[in-house]
Parts: C-alpha cells; sequence; structure tokens
C-alpha cells in the first residue's frame, strides 16, 4: 500500500510578497517584485535587475545567537520554516524527534556570508575569518539549521539540482514519509544577490541584461532575452495523510505524482527529457493528462529552451490543451527556491479556484500554449502539474491535488 503525503504548512519568503498571505494577494493581484537592485550597486554590471524580498528584518524574528552565523538564506529559510510549522499547527517540541527530518535544495549556498569572509581574508588575514565560514556558505546548511533549531533528528539532506532541485527534494521528502518518517520539512530558499554571487550567475548567458522592469523577463515572448534572477522561495511541511487527519490538520494538498529526467548530452540528437519527466509524474499519480487543470511552467525566457518547453507541453497536453503560467515573471527565478514557491502557489490557486497570471508576456504566436496572461483566470483547479529544470539537463515535474482527491484507500487506512 502506497502512502498519501500532503502538505499541512507552507511558509513563504517572495519579491513580491514576505509571508503567504501577502504573497498570494501580491501573486493574485499581478503585483510585480522585480526592481533595480539595491544590495549593492550594480551599476558596473551588464545586468541590473534582479527580485529581492522585501522588509524582512532577520532581528524581528531570530535569536541574536543566530545571526552571526547565518547568510541571508539561512536566515530567510529559518523563518520560513517557522511560519510552516506554524501554519501546520505543528509543534516540534511536541513530537519525538527522530519522527521529523528535514530535506531542502540548494543551488548556491551562503554566498553573501563567503564574500564577506573572503574580503576579510584577502584584506586582513586569516585570523579575521568566521569559523563559521567553514558552513555558513555550504549547500546543506538550510536543512542542518532548521534540523537544529526545531529538534529534528530524522531523514536529514540537501538536493542541488538548480531550479529542478526545488522539487527533487521535496520527491525526496515524501519517499522518506513513505518509509516510515512521520513529518519532514522540505522545500528551498536561495539568496545570492551579492557582487560574487551577481558574477557567478552571469556566467550562465541566461540572465537578461534588459533594465527595463516589464521586459526584461518575458518567458514565450518573441522578445524573451533570459531571466531576471531573485532571492525566496518556499518551505513546506508534509506529513502522512493518515496522521495528519489524525491531528485534524487543515490540509492543502497531496503530493500524488513525480517524475525527473535527464536531457541528452548536445550533439546527440536526442530531444529533451522534460515531456518524459512529465509523463512519468502523470503515471506516478495516476493521472491521465485531462486530470490536469493547470501546468506551472518552468519558463526559462531563453527562445531555445521557452520552444523545448512548449512543444513538451502540446505533446502531452496538445495544441492549447491546458491554462499554462508562469508567476515567477513577479519574482524572476529563484532558482532552487522557484518550485517550492510554485508548489505553494499550485496548493494556494486549488484554494481559492484562480489561476495567477504570468505578468508582462505577449504570447509568441509560434507557441501552441493556452497562456494566461495578463489577468488571472477565475477557474475551478483541483490538480495542478508543475515544472522545473535545471542548468546542465535536470528535468523535474510534480502532479498535486487537491486534500479531498486523495485516495479512498489511504482515508480508509
Amino acid at each position: 500500500m502506497t502512502t498519501s503525503v500532503v502538505v499541512t504548512g507552507l511558509g513563504v519568503a517572495a519579491p513580491n510578497g514576505l509571508g503567504t498571505q501577502d504573497y498570494w494577494a501580491a501573486t493574485r493581484g499581478g503585483k510585480c517584485g522585480i526592481g533595480r537592485i539595491t544590495h549593492f550597486d550594480p551599476a558596473q554590471y551588464p545586468a541590473r535587475l534582479a527580485g529581492q524580498v522585501p522588509g524582512f528584518v532577520a532581528e524581528e524574528h531570530l535569536p541574536s545567537r543566530l545571526l552571526p552565523q547565518t547568510d541571508r538564506m539561512t536566515r530567510l529559510a529559518l523563518v520560513a520554516a517557522d511560519w510552516a510549522l506554524a501554519d501546520a499547527g505543528v509543534r516540534p517540541d511536541e513530537l519525538p524527534e527522530f519522527a521529523m527530518g528535514v530535506i531542502t535544495a540548494s543551488s548556491s549556498g551562503g554566498f553573501e556570508f563567503g564574500q564577506r569572509e573572503l574580503e576579510k581574508l584577502w584584506s586582513q588575514g586569516s585570523q579575521y575569518v568566521s569559523a563559521y565560514q567553514s558552513f555558513a556558505w555550504f549547500y546543506a546548511v538550510n536543512s542542518g539549521q532548521i534540523s537544529i533549531r526545531n529538534g529534528m533528528k530524522g531523514p536529514c539532506g540537501v538536493v542541488v539540482g538548480d531550479q529542478a532541485g526545488g522539487l527533487d527534494a521535496v520527491a525526496q521528502a515524501r519517499r522518506q514519509i513513505r518509509k516510515g518518517t512521520r513529518l519532514v520539512v522540505s522545500g528551498a530558499v536561495d539568496a545570492s544577490i551579492c557582487p560574487w554571487g551577481w558574477v557567478a550567475q552571469l556566467t550562465s548567458g541566461r540572465v537578461s541584461t534588459s533594465n527595463e522592469v516589464t521586459r526584461a523577463y518575458v518567458p514565450f515572448d518573441a522578445e524573451a532575452r533570459g531571466h531576471v534572477p531573485g532571492e525566496g522561495g518556499a518551505i513546506l511541511v508534509l506529513e502522512d495523510a493518515v496522521a495528519a487527519r489524525g491531528r485534524g490538520a487543515e490540509v492543502y494538498g497531496e503530493i500524488s505524482g513525480y517524475g525527473t529526467t535527464f536531457d541528452p548530452a548536445p550533439g546527440r540528437g536526442r530531444k529533451p527529457g522534460l515531456r518524459k519527466a512529465m509523463e512519468i509524474a502523470l503515471a506516478d499519480a495516476g493521472a491521465v493528462p485531462g486530470d490536469i487543470d493547470v501546468v506551472f511552467a518552468d519558463a526559462a525566457a531563453v527562445p531555445e529552451l521557452d520552444r523545448a518547453e512548449a512543444e513538451a507541453i502540446t505533446a502531452v497536453f496538445g495544441p492549447r490543451g491546458v491554462p499554462v503560467t508562469a508567476p515567477k515573471t513577479m519574482t524572476g527565478r529563484l532558482y532552487s527556491g522557484g518550485a517550492p514557491l510554485d508548489l505553494a502557489a499550485a496548493f494556494l490557486a486549488i484554494r481559492e479556484g484562480l489561476i495567477p497570471p504570468t505578468v508582462h508576456v505577449q504570447q509568441a504566436e509560434e507557441y501552441a500554449l493556452d497562456l494566461v496572461t495578463a489577468q488571472p483566470r477565475t477557474t475551478e483547479v483541483r490538480t495542478a502539474l508543475v515544472l522545473a529544470r535545471g542548468h546542465g539537463g535536470f528535468n523535474s515535474a510534480m502532479v498535486v491535488r487537491a486534500a479531498d482527491q486523495t485516495t479512498a484507500t489511504d482515508r480508509e487506512r
């Protein structure tokens, strides 16, 4: 018997909203959080726009002892985890410590912290470098700090796969719950809007250099020119469906299907693997294309990648066969945090019956997509498919369902 895994808590830190309610109010209303970089002076760089989380003051949320040892991404992740647990109605100190785990994704680690300590090394000497540098920059630090803060000693880990990693982490969390862990905190938060992190991101060749906020990040548009990077993401609380219902938890929905593939090496003449990932996810969920009410697109905004994604969606659903949206046009691409944020948006879309818009995009005629642009679309949403790709050929897809669509078998367990 397969255990049904549900999401009972959300914690969001996004460029267009801090906290789940603010994020959803902004997203359903088409509020864009992209602007000129304020974390540092970007004048000397070819790209100057980013999605930055507004109004976050770590001192208002975290004890002072944590501040010297944490990067901005970890502070955001810790607070988002606190919010997700509170949203789920979970008090970690009331549960067995080995019954709870933490599995997050990361794309870059703590770049801002690392840059500061490297500057000390070069300008002052090694004796001035913080001992916390040994882990504050590390990819796994968010999982470690969340587990320590909440006394969670069950399965812990990190997945690194750029944007796709965010879905891979949630899938790994589902796997651990099916093995017997009662609760897993999952998702991802990235934040590397600092000079060192910015230079690293520019090496991808996929960052938009437009200075026009409304035209800088326009996937599936004839003028697509790359993405705008952003910071933030979402943390989710996953539980065994039966255990969640047993304690009377309010359930957002079920993680019902997952698929992942890797693109063939360039020049092999084989097609990208995104379509296959989608088909695996649908089969895992026991769903057919007609069951899907909306697709949250990866939306790379690189013409050849947009074309590949549009072709994959069309191959599975048919021309204009399913509504497609990319609310990340309001936040920028958040790397590992992007897909968990799309999962949060999918659950909120299911709850409200509303598909958020893909702002600023004028869909190119070559794409046979039913792209929801400009205005949100009010419609019943019961099942959603979230897509995410990672630099280097990662493809992941995840199907989520409304809470009352979990299997009768699970309800009877």
